[in-house]
């Protein structure tokens, strides 16, 4: 195991970047543009996939420039929210690969009004989208809202009673809590059961920064244990082009040497 695990574009030059790692797991980021061409997504999983590198998607973010909300009021929105989910849940279980979706992202409708029965709405929405492909679709937290850890009623209203295969995502949860360690390792915890993947990228706790494994406050120490031994990405934010991905290479690097308390106690 080295623990190289990135995400990239369809480009192939993002792709042959991370390549000459040997990595273990890519995640292929779409957007809505990606999806007019289904033939090269699936192009690019069996390109993977013949050298030995699992692949997840990630559902396009955006529909005509705004986020994705599976509970907008907009009919457009929603119907785009299904019509995708079914074309790449079709991908997934053709291509075995999974795909990480939201339920919805930070300022959309749903990233606001947390109430029980809000939950309990976007869990039967949720509901009709498993419907297409269960075993494909890994669901992720935002960093408010609905599906934010934040929500009370998350796990008991909605994740419980579907049994919903989550992808947590460290950073997420950890700004959900406003910087919590001991919140994060709650949710860490109470996950096991359905989390399936990860997204670990480290932050100051206060808003989206996607930092470094090391350059923020998640404690690395208490989450690698909870973590280890599960699929997971280093969500790390790129610059320019996206192209170079050695901010993620360097954080795998400092997990895979990274000492629990469990490992120096032994």
């Amino acid at each position: 195991m080295n623990y190289i695990r990135l995400k990239s574009n369809l480009h192939q030059a993002s792709l042959d970047n991370r390549l000459q790692y040997n990595p273990e797991i890519i995640e292929l980021y779409l957007s809505e543009q990606d999806l007019l061409q289904p033939s090269l997504i699936r192009e690019r999983i069996r390109q993977l996939r013949e050298l030995g590198i699992r692949v997840y998607l990630h559902h396009p973010p955006k529909f005509r420039g705004g986020y994705q909300d599976m509970l907008s009021s907009d009919a457009d929105v929603r119907a785009y929210y299904h019509q995708s989910s079914e074309l790449l849940a079709d991908i997934c279980r053709e291509e075995q690969a999974k795909c990480v979706v939201h339920a919805h992202y930070t300022d959309t409708e749903s990233g606001r009004g947390v109430t029980k029965e809000r939950t309990q709405q976007l869990r039967e929405e949720i509901r009709q989208v498993l419907s297409y492909a269960r075993d494909v679709f890994v669901w992720e937290d935002s960093i408010e809202g609905l599906f934010c850890y934040a929500n009370p009623y998350l796990i008991e209203q909605l994740i419980a009673p579907l049994e919903l295969p989550l992808n947590v995502d460290v950073s997420h949860t950890f700004i959900g809590f406003r910087g919590d360690n001991a919140k994060l390792r709650e949710v860490l915890e109470q996950t096991q059961p359905y989390a399936v993947y990860y997204h670990l990228v480290d932050s100051m706790g206060l808003e989206h920064d996607s930092l470094p494994l090391g350059q923020g406050k998640i404690d690395w120490r208490m989450v690698k244990p909870l973590v280890d031994g599960k699929d997971f990405i280093f969500e790390i934010h790129l610059g320019a082009d996206h192209t170079d991905c050695t901010p993620m290479v360097e954080s795998a690097h400092y997990f895979q040497q990274l000492q629990t308390d469990s490992q120096a106690s032994s």
